[in-house]
């Protein structure tokens, strides 16, 4: 065990060396065009009043945009202090040509895609009957062609290894595809069994893919992963392949973890495919996560996403060889309970779905709204509404890391705890370890479990997907799961209810900054 966890320590190294590589041919890109546009100002007076000018009217315009008050400020302030390299990474960000048409790809999949789920209104309105505040974030999710079902049923694991093996099971009993979307896969000890069952199913004839974010498998795998499951008949795709060119979507990946058996059987959840989040490692002590198995009509949701991504992935598939998404027509399961709807993030839209999803939860919970995750780093709309529902007496609790894999980020989660406890919000880090799970459960009503962060990253920068849930059989095996879990907790409210310190507070005040770069 501890050679695994040194072998999974040296993979990272390897892994931040090759980040680290790309980033000097990225670097090195900007800092020719920089000199560039310096020489040419140093000569040129008036080419540096212009870039000076337009950098003002630019901060201007930004100020003015309905956008996310830290992000505006952040470009403001780098726009006015250094105008030549924010105004570059301004216009790549928000005006190059490259990010326009990876976003006009992406609209042409989701009509292809998206346009075939059916949406049944009496559904809904049975929902509004019931609970029309908790209706309100499913027709809100409704608006971006998410659908309402109802008779799905949904187990919650409570540990990983156990959706795992569920999945596992499900995959051995394929008879037409299997779908397999995760952000990292590893080709270690965990994968093995996986990996069996679907080299099985493919010489079986039984459709098989595999689609792995390159970012997010760096530390893990690399091409020959690609070689080695196509010679297997698996077929397998990395979502947006890591170039060293200068690309600010290199910024955005593919967070999801969605498996699909059939279109009948579905898992997601907090967990990719990989040692340490089963605990054949622990490389930061006990890692605790969770998944969900769906069966029933709302697997439909999930296999569109996996085909949404699959084809977005390949940008050079034509569009009469893209995979084509067939609803499978599925009975409802009867003795299934409550409502669910399935969802998906983009960061090519305007519209920040994940984050709205947990607004509207904390703003219409009434008793209490608890929360799972493993970063904490929150947009100034989140902390209000956690603020304002503590306010009002909700029971608010939030459960993080004990041990951290990112210090960096585990210092700028622990800076928003003394403007959430001071307003009632209870804090707990999880003792044996890493809390990877990403979970909101409110009022014994409504819950969320998916792979959605409440950080900037997962909010706003990545591709993202969760279920919500209402007043399905999984709702106490979740609220046992949170009661469990916070007994082997430490409760930090009473630490970080005192004002820090005058440099407490500015060193926070710096985090706070770079917050939505992490």
């Amino acid at each position: 065990m501890a050679k695994r966890t040194v072998e999974r320590k040296t993979a990272i190294r390897n892994s931040v060396g090759r980040i680290a590589i790309f980033g000097l041919f990225v670097l090195v890109q900007i800092a020719a065009f920089i000199v560039l546009i310096v020489m040419l100002g140093s000569k040129l007076p008036s080419i540096d009043i212009a870039m000076r000018a337009i950098a003002i009217i630019i901060a201007l315009g930004i100020n003015s945009r309905d956008h996310n008050g830290v992000f505006k400020l952040i470009w403001v302030i780098v726009i006015l202090i250094i105008p030549i390299p924010g105004l570059l990474f301004y216009v790549l960000n928000n005006y190059s040509s490259s990010k326009h048409k990876l976003k006009k790809r992406l609209e042409k999949v989701d009509v292809m895609v998206f346009s075939h789920l059916n949406h049944n209104d009496d559904i809904f309105d049975e929902f509004k009957k019931e609970d029309p505040a908790r209706a309100s974030n499913a027709r809100y999710l409704r608006s971006f062609n998410f659908p309402i079902y109802e008779g799905t049923e949904i187990q919650y694991y409570p540990d990983a290894y156990d959706s795992y093996k569920a999945q596992i099971e499900d995959i051995r009993k394929a008879e037409k595809f299997v779908y397999l979307e995760y952000h990292a896969i590893e080709n270690k000890e965990a994968f093995e069994p996986l990996h069996e069952a679907l080299k099985e199913k493919a010489a079986a004839g039984v459709d098989c893919r595999v689609l792995y974010d390159d970012v997010g498998s760096s530390v893990f795998i690399n091409r020959a992963f690609i070689r080695m499951l196509e010679s297997e008949g698996i077929k397998c795709n990395a979502f947006n392949p890591a170039y060293p060119f200068l690309s600010l979507f290199m910024n955005n990946r593919d967070h999801r973890k969605i498996t699909v058996v059939d279109g009948k059987v579905g898992f997601t959840g907090g967990y990719n495919i990989a040692d340490e989040y089963f605990n054949i490692i622990n490389p930061y002590g006990q890692w605790k996560d969770n998944g969900i198995r769906l069966e029933g009509p709302a697997v439909q949701s999930l296999t569109a996403m996996f085909v949404e991504m699959w084809n977005f992935a390949d940008l050079k598939r034509k569009d009469d060889d893209m995979l084509v998404y067939e609803p499978v027509r599925l009975d409802k399961v009867s003795d299934a309970s409550g409502y669910c709807v399935p969802y998906c993030d983009s960061p090519l839209d305007l519209e920040a779905v994940g984050e709205n999803v947990y607004l509207n939860m904390i703003n219409n919970s009434q008793d209490f709204c608890w929360f799972m995750s493993p970063y904490l780093v929150l947009s100034d709309e989140l902390a209000r509404a956690l603020q304002i529902a503590a306010k009002r007496g909700v029971d608010v609790r939030i459960m993080t890391p004990g041990i951290p894999d990112k210090k960096l980020t585990y210092h700028v989660t622990r800076s928003y705890y003394n403007m959430l406890v001071t307003s009632g919000v209870k804090i707990y880090e999880y003792s044996p370890g890493f809390n990877h799970s990403k979970t909101c459960l409110c009022d014994d009503k409504c819950a969320v479990v998916g792979t959605i962060n409440l950080d900037f990253r997962s909010l706003y920068h990545h591709f993202e997907n969760a279920v919500y849930m209402y007043r399905t059989d999984c709702i106490p095996d979740i609220k046992k799961d949170f009661i469990d879990t916070l007994a082997v907790c430490r409760d930090v409210t009473e630490k970080y209810s005192m004002r820090p310190n005058l440099f407490v507070r500015f060193f926070k005040s710096i985090l706070r900054l770079i917050a939505p770069l992490l």
